[in-house]
């Protein structure tokens, strides 16, 4: 059960040293970037549009079924990567150092429905810079599932089992509207004209990936228009539910911790990390696995470091790990069936009302 927290009784000294340690990890990291990693990346981004390539191709086919199945099995691989080890990192920063106008967090525009500018907004700036603080992180619950405690229940919350499938499957979309946050416009944190800005961007990005996708790439198949749509849309909706169910996994299983908004009132660089290390969580695999989770598996360890080049998570993370053990930190981790199961239980959970929720509700 997750609790909101102050850091376990850790000390300023032990926050200074833990702010030192890290920053020293990341400094050797950042000195060690060279051709080994551009050369990563390059590798990766030509056999993700191998694959989106050939996908495309076998679907025009797709009137046999053998070929429909390849194809969209490719295609689903091509989008996974594009979003999850390519998309989401570039626009982290985490390949500007290679200063490749094509690779940076500047130009890059993802195959998602979401404008980057957007998301580089609600998940870089926002999300990132006030993880897992109540009422500052919408990423808690996106702002539409109960997934702590300390969040108020609402009688809405008693259909959140289902409306999270409807989200799995419709992922991309719940994306493209995140940032709009009408809330704020109505604080006055937010003018009207930025958010029809916002909104006419999405559906400028929306109109182009539903084009290229379901209407001129289908039309190319001719009279196989129908095999090559479905083929589409069910890559969409896979990739949909694999980056949903790998984000899910990272932010809220049952032993994340959540804070309060005071804890913002002069966090040091220490806590900061701490924060990020007890409000994140880890998913184990191979390295195939990582790869098509964006390195995602390990959130941690992005948490700590946003910038940092997805391929060296994996080696830092065991140093990560033992800092933990050294200052009594939690490391949450477990395979992704484990995730997924506590993630669920905690979602299926947390939709039924807490003693005195109804007489709490009608006192209101």
């Amino acid at each position: 059960m997750p609790t909101l927290s102050r850091d376990r009784g850790l000390t300023r000294a032990d926050h200074e040293r833990i702010a030192a340690e890290l920053d020293a990890l990341r400094r050797e990291v950042t000195a060690s970037l060279g051709a080994r990693d551009a050369a990563y990346i390059r590798r990766l981004i030509a056999v993700q549009r191998g694959l989106d390539a050939a996908g495309r191709v076998l679907l025009l086919a797709g009137r046999r079924r053998p070929l429909w199945i390849a194809g969209t099995a490719a295609l689903t691989v091509a989008k996974i990567l594009e979003n999850m080890e390519i998309g989401h990192n570039v626009m982290h920063g985490q390949w500007d150092w290679m200063r490749d106008p094509k690779i940076h967090s500047t130009t890059w525009e993802w195959d998602a429905v979401c404008p980057s500018s957007q998301w580089k907004h609600s998940h870089n700036v926002v999300h990132h810079t006030y993880t897992n603080v109540l009422g500052k992180d919408r990423d808690v619950g996106y702002t539409i599932l109960r997934v702590t405690p300390e969040q108020e229940w609402h009688p809405a919350h008693l259909a959140q089992p289902l409306y999270n499938v409807l989200l799995a499957l419709t992922y991309e979309y719940g994306i493209a509207v995140y940032d709009l946050d009408p809330d704020a416009v109505e604080a006055g944190e937010k003018s009207p004209e930025e958010f029809d800005r916002q909104v006419h961007e999405i559906k400028r990005k929306l109109g182009r990936q539903a084009a290229k996708d379901y209407l001129v790439f289908p039309l190319l198949a001719g009279r196989g228009f129908v095999p090559a749509l479905l083929g589409t849309l069910t890559a969409n909706v896979l990739r949909n539910v694999w980056a949903h169910t790998i984000i899910f996994c990272g932010h809220f299983p049952g032993d994340v911790a959540v804070f309060p908004e005071e804890r913002l009132a002069d966090e040091t660089k220490g806590e900061w990390y701490v924060r990020q290390l007890t409000g994140s969580s880890n998913i184990e695999g191979g390295r195939l696995f990582h790869i098509l989770n964006g390195n995602l598996g390990y959130q941690i360890e992005h948490h700590l470091f946003p910038d940092m080049p997805s391929n060296r998570l994996a080696e830092i993370a065991p140093r990560v790990r033992a800092l933990c053990g050294k200052y009594d930190l939690p490391y949450n981790t477990g395979r992704l069936s484990r995730q997924v199961a506590s993630t669920w239980a905690k979602i299926i959970r947390l939709s039924a009302p807490p003693p005195g929720a109804w007489r709490a509700r009608r006192g209101k």
